[in-house]
């Protein structure tokens, strides 16, 4: 097998490329329908199961949400 004659991991397996390439798909800002139909998913939680984000892409995304919500409520204008 090619995977043992490059001294891979033995606990590489195919499905770890599929894994990889939509979790590189995801974190590099494709649209998750896109992902999803890329891959042949017909459920997007299908694909949420070979998405596997790193913790600086979870944490840039909180950051994002988090600085976008206290900027809205701190706007001028903003009614409670």
């Amino acid at each position: 097998m090619y995977r043992d004659a490059l001294g891979l991991d033995p606990a590489l397996e195919f499905h770890s490329l599929r894994r990889s390439y939509i979790t590189h798909l995801i974190e590099d800002g494709f649209d998750l329908l896109f992902v999803q139909q890329q891959v042949g998913h017909d459920y997007a939680s299908t694909t949420a199961i070979y998405t596997c984000v790193s913790s600086d892409f979870r944490t840039r995304t909180l950051r994002r949400a988090l600085d976008a919500t206290v900027e809205a409520a701190l706007r001028p204008g903003r009614t409670s």
